[in-house]
């Protein structure tokens, strides 16, 4: 365990790690009075100042902060890292609000990310004011007397044109110029937002740290509830325990800019006996038509995400959205919208492990979704080959698949990254060349045939391949299917790029 000392006292010496190490002092002494986030804190400066910020994922804060065995830890099951992380972060922004908020440098906890930043806030130079002239009274006075009389002939006289053309233009106009003027900033949503639709309970964490907030901005519609739901091709069910249902809108105030838009969908039927379809559009523009969520999910209890790039609010800064019933019910179980990338969909990264991991380059990597079938395993042996082996410190394998949710529109770029850990020596299994081949396929098309890695580089030795111009299905998905040949098909890390430029 860290104490506050230690760390101060193992920081370097430059001036602007000096700024910062004071700061991380200050925020641990306002939190002396809760151990746990003043040992999370402590934990995370350390690692930060000594260069280990690849050290900064919930298995390591697990175990080494807050004592959870090594060999039993499951993020899935034990949320400790990301519930003080939410905490962390709630009494960062408390303290900037009220004693640390004239400090010149400040500290956050990004959401998704266990690695702190420092910021300097830009102080402006105060301008003294020169010292009164008492011989100046006078003609002070009668200058304002003369602005004061401008500005009131001025004013009526824009007031008589505006008037005017009131009349000119109608009351139309006049409501059609108050719908385009933006809500306050105080209103508007904090991006990224999350929503789980139809949820009502207290906000709630996901496996890569992000918090979802319950159902707000909507209009109508019901509400449903299955908490005890098994939901496969997702790392987080708790997205799809509630839904709205029937006719509802939301109108989500935005910031102007653009947004990328993730509808997350489940049926409520676990037994349909016929296809059902609902529309749902954005700012009055269809976005699904004809929507069969069982169809589009290729069966019930299957989680479905639909991603929409090039999203933007209208001129009155709201983001409208439209669920409307066809042959069943609308029906939605979260929507997150994310600041985005004009005419390009935000990467996609995602490690086979249980908990995120921020590669060398400052890229987050998110935890294991999207699968269905093969198993899980940590493998503890270093990967050599890669700036980058915890990235390999976990791995996916059996017969299995992905389907990766995009944007229908674009082509994308795969990148798939394996390591062979099992066989070959200093590794776990007898055997070498030929002991594990397969197959691997996008959208039915096959991307690598009789694969051997360990033919390739060996063993414990990273391999990547690339694959271009890749088109998703009408469904928006890119099904990745690995498929044993001999033995188990395998992988560490799956990565998706837009090509669109």
């Amino acid at each position: 365990m860290f104490n506050r000392s230690q760390v101060i006292s193992e920081l370097p010496r430059s001036e602007a790690q000096e700024d910062e190490r004071r700061e991380l002092g200050a925020v641990a002494a306002a939190l002396e009075n809760s151990s746990r986030l003043l040992q999370l804190v402590t934990y995370i400066g350390d690692k930060y100042f000594k260069g280990e910020t690849d050290k900064l994922h919930e298995y390591e804060i697990a175990t080494e902060v807050f004592g959870r065995s090594k060999s039993t830890f499951d993020a899935g099951e034990d949320a400790i890292v990301r519930v003080e992380a939410h905490r962390l972060r709630k009494r960062l922004k408390e303290y900037y609000q009220n004693g640390g908020k004239d400090h010149p440098v400040q500290l956050t906890i990004p959401p998704g990310s266990y690695v702190p930043v420092f910021t300097r806030r830009s102080i402006p130079l105060e301008t003294p004011e020169p010292e009164a002239d008492p011989s100046q009274g006078r003609r002070t006075f009668l200058r304002s007397y003369v602005v004061a009389a401008t500005a009131l002939i001025l004013t009526i006289a824009v007031l008589y044109f505006v008037l005017r053309e009131r009349r000119a233009v109608g009351a139309a106009s006049t409501i059609a110029a108050s719908t385009a003027i933006p809500p306050p900033a105080a209103a508007l949503a904090q991006t990224p937002v999350r929503i789980l639709a139809g949820y009502t309970g207290k906000p709630q964490i996901d496996s890569a740290g992000a918090v979802w907030q319950p159902d707000e901005f909507f209009q109508y519609g019901g509400t449903w509830s299955r908490p005890d739901v098994v939901v496969s091709r997702t790392s987080n069910p708790m997205l799809y325990q509630h839904w709205r249902n029937g006719n509802f809108s939301y109108d989500i105030p935005l910031s102007p800019g653009v947004y990328e838009l993730h509808l997350y969908l489940l049926s409520q039927d676990p037994n349909p006996s016929s296809a059902s379809s609902f529309s749902v559009s954005t700012n009055g523009k269809p976005l699904l038509t004809g929507f069969d969520i069982d169809s589009d999910a290729l069966g019930p209890n299957v989680a479905d995400e639909r991603v929409f790039r090039d999203i933007s609010p209208k001129a009155n800064g709201l983001l409208r959205l439209d669920f409307a019933s066809e042959s069943v019910p609308a029906m939605l179980n979260a929507i997150e919208i994310l600041p985005g990338l004009a005419h390009r969909q935000l990467p996609i990264r995602i490690v086979m492990q249980p908990t995120s991991f921020t590669d060398h380059d400052g890229n987050f990597w998110h935890p294991d979704n999207y699968y269905m079938g093969g198993y899980t395993l940590k493998r503890p042996e270093v990967v050599a080959g890669t700036s980058d082996p915890s990235m390999f410190a976990a791995e996916r394998y059996g017969h299995f698949s992905y389907a990766i949710p995009v944007d229908t529109r674009d082509r994308y770029t795969l990148v798939l990254h394996f390591a062979e850990s099992y066989f070959g020596p200093n590794a776990s299994g007898v055997g070498g060349v030929g002991s594990r081949v397969f197959r691997v396929l996008c959208n039915g098309n096959t991307l690598l045939d009789d694969f051997d890695i360990y033919k390739e580089v060996g063993n414990l030795h990273a391999v990547t391949k690339t694959f271009y111009h890749l088109k998703p299905t009408a469904q928006g998905k890119l099904n990745i299917t690995f498929e044993p040949i001999v033995n188990n098909a395998t992988v560490s890390a799956i990565e998706v790029i837009d090509e669109s430029r």
